[in-house]
């Protein structure tokens, strides 16, 4: 099968999202005044900031308190956790399973301290609180009671011991892992979009790679940033034990999109009370990631796409990532007919790795063009300061309690003067002539983006020949996209006299040389005799366009693309070829925004489209080495018999009695000619 053309990433989409991320999880200091007109980066954000998936500050003022919750949980402050609960979540505490658990580990926490007041304090616990609560707690609870009082004459360092499991500080982590369940559905407190989508496209990924048996690319970064292990589930209480049946296609959905086995996913939906959505973010958000690691890659993404400001702007220790690009992601060029096209958009300076600067920096005017340039640019006004995770639990017992809503008060926010007096600290620190330098580049790079996105296209050209008069000599399909925007607009303007120099200058010689971009040519021409106002946006993607000017520049000044672009681009193709084996929709992809996220503008032309994705999407179009020697190109797919047309009924009915994969449950169905029952006696038989 011949491979399909690459499919790129909306970034605009990309940006809504980490804009949601570092706004909900606070990462960006708050404006001290009005803020000013949006970036074009950032216009696309409006919509995602205000839907209702989206966080909003009582759901961070939630997850706050579910942290240092589980921070006590941990540490084996059983008593603070509690007292935490009581003022802020009292509701929870009506859970009769969790009241048990939470008053268990508090008497083994009492017997581990070995003082003799802390034994007296035990034994009331025991006669106060955790005899009581076994009593209607769930049927098993007593039969616990009575073992944990074992406790009491087995010491913790017996190994052999019946209650050594009691013992383990893992309990601890498991307890504070269920209470962190419980009360993010207690409180609605999920994790802003971004980060459940990064959780589901990497686990898709990972599953999809072994399944296929296929060495991911981005294996280092995915394995660093989401764990194996999860959260324990979130227990159903008894009263809705006995909970309506749910729709098949719900449970399969639920069970193989997070990894869940039948009974898994009822339960799971039992504790949602039957809603898909809420069972699905329940289930994502047991997934653990490192969120230090997180946090790195997006503030990398955002310096690079001029959300936030640059290195010498960041706090301490944020920029790690951004300066180092410690994390080796290879991918493997396409050896096929689009390798002359990527060849052009090699950096020049690859070779010195990570910020360095290729060999145009080192050119005696190079600096003075780029401040030239820049003393043009307001970008730095406008764009964001970077905060940080900082540890707002101090301030969670602090805030006022909505008795309606049973959360913390959305009125809970991080002192602005605090955050300013941080920001002049740092900025006070002094900077280094690298990061200036590093600075200086991001605002030249910004600059021609959002210069193109306007459809400035000859200022764009004469700028970029400016700073680096041999850039469109190694990138000439980026230059015929820029002349082709500067025709179109002359001819939206009706002066087709200088649209037509243009293209006798600019556009023809280009196609001469480049026999991909003829028929590019030839439809551009056309142009000439269609209506004026419509040329221009039925014709080119100024979004797309942009993107790909602003990797090609960063590579050339010696600035790797951010590692959250390269596991988005992967893990997106990965979903779509996962969805191909399993013939069918992901139920889950709208609530994810990963549909916006593979949305490019429709406007854009087949042709076009692919010849600048190959020429601009170097590492977008890789091919994944397989572990038997084959490669497997992107946008081909597994070859699946379309002979028999398999009934959905009969797929969730193999799905159901066979505990298949939908895929497995597709392949058999397919040697069976579609019926499931003969499927099944097969199997059994």
């Amino acid at each position: 099968m011949d491979p399909l053309p690459p499919s790129p990433v909306n970034w605009d989409s990309l940006d809504a999202l980490v804009l949601d991320f570092v706004r909900s999880d606070r990462l960006i200091a708050p404006p001290a005044s009005p803020s000013p007109p949006s970036s074009p980066s950032s216009s696309t954000t409006t919509a995602t900031s205000s839907s209702p998936s989206t966080s909003t500050s009582s759901s961070y003022c939630s997850r706050i308190l579910i942290r240092r919750a589980r921070r006590a949980l941990e540490a084996g402050d059983v008593d603070a956790a509690l007292a935490l609960l009581r003022a802020h979540a009292p509701a929870a505490l009506l859970d009769h399973r969790l009241l048990f658990h939470l008053h268990k580990q508090r008497f083994v926490e009492l017997v581990r301290k070995g003082t003799e007041s802390d034994r007296e304090a035990a034994l009331d616990c025991l006669r106060t609180a955790l005899a009581p609560c076994a009593l209607d707690a769930y049927p098993e609870a007593y039969e616990e009671f009575k073992h944990i009082l074992l406790v009491l004459i087995y010491d913790q360092d017996d190994q052999s011991s019946p209650v050594a499991n009691e013992w383990s500080i893992m309990r601890r982590f498991e307890l504070a892992g269920l209470l962190s369940s419980i009360l993010r559905a207690h409180l609605q407190a999920y994790d802003p979009i971004l980060s459940m989508s990064l959780r589901y496209l990497i686990s898709i990924h990972k599953l999809f790679c072994s399944r296929q048996g296929i060495s991911s690319p981005i294996s280092d970064l995915t394995e660093r940033l989401l764990f194996e292990d999860r959260d324990p589930p979130a227990v159903t209480q008894e009263c809705s034990v006995e909970a309506p049946p749910f729709d098949e296609v719900d449970v399969q959905a639920l069970a193989h999109a997070v990894e869940l086995t039948r009974q898994g996913a009822i339960d799971s939906l039992k504790f949602a009370k039957g809603d898909l959505y809420q069972a699905f973010q329940n289930e994502l958000c047991r997934m653990k990631m490192d969120l230090s690691l997180l946090d790195k890659l997006v503030h990398e993404y955002c310096i690079y796409r001029g959300i936030v400001e640059g290195c010498s702007y960041a706090l301490p220790g944020t920029a790690d990532l951004q300066c180092s690009q410690n994390v080796d992601v290879s991918f493997v060029n396409n050896q096929g007919a689009n390798n002359e096209a990527q060849l052009d958009c090699e950096p020049a300076g690859k070779q010195y790795g990570g910020c360095s600067t290729s060999d145009i920096t080192h050119h005696d005017s190079w600096s003075k063009r780029l401040r030239r340039v820049r003393s043009s640019t307001s970008g730095q006004g406008r764009r964001k300061r970077w905060r940080g995770r900082a540890d707002d639990l101090n301030y969670a017992c602090e805030t006022q309690v909505d008795a309606n809503r049973d959360t913390l008060s959305p009125a809970f926010d991080m002192d602005e003067d605090v955050v300013i007096g941080e920001r002049d600290t740092v900025l006070d620190t002094g900077l280094s002539d690298t990061r200036n330098m590093q600075d200086q580049k991001y605002e030249v790079i910004l600059e021609m983006r959002d210069l193109t996105r306007k459809g400035m296209a000859s200022k764009v050209v004469d700028e970029i020949n400016s700073i680096d008069p041999d850039f469109f000599s190694q990138n000439p399909i980026l230059l015929f996209q820029l002349k082709q925007v500067e025709f179109l607009k002359l001819v939206a303007g009706g002066d087709h006299v200088a649209a037509l120099k243009v293209a006798s200058a600019h556009l023809g010689p280009l196609a001469a040389s480049n026999q991909a971009l003829l028929k590019p040519l030839k439809e551009t021409l056309v142009t000439l005799i269609q209506l004026s106002e419509d040329v221009l946006t039925k014709a080119v993607s100024l979004p797309v366009l942009a993107s790909s000017l602003q990797l090609a520049i960063s590579r050339r000044l010696g600035i790797e693309e951010p590692q959250l672009m390269k596991i988005l681009r992967t893990t997106l193709h990965t979903h779509t070829e996962w969805f191909k084996l399993q013939m069918c929709k992901d139920r889950f992809d709208h609530f994810l925004k990963i549909d916006s996220l593979k949305e490019i503008d429709p406007p854009v032309s087949h042709t076009m489209s692919k010849v600048l994705t190959d020429e601009c999407g170097n590492g977008s179009s890789q091919i994944t080495t397989c572990s038997s020697g084959k490669v497997l190109d992107e946008g081909s797919s597994p070859q699946v018999s379309s002979e028999v047309v398999c009934d959905e009924t009969a797929i969730l009915k193999v799905m159901e009695f066979l505990a298949l994969p939908r895929a497995d449950a597709i392949q058999l169905l397919i040697q069976y000619s579609g019926n499931a029952e003969t499927v099944i006696q097969q199997i059994f038989s």
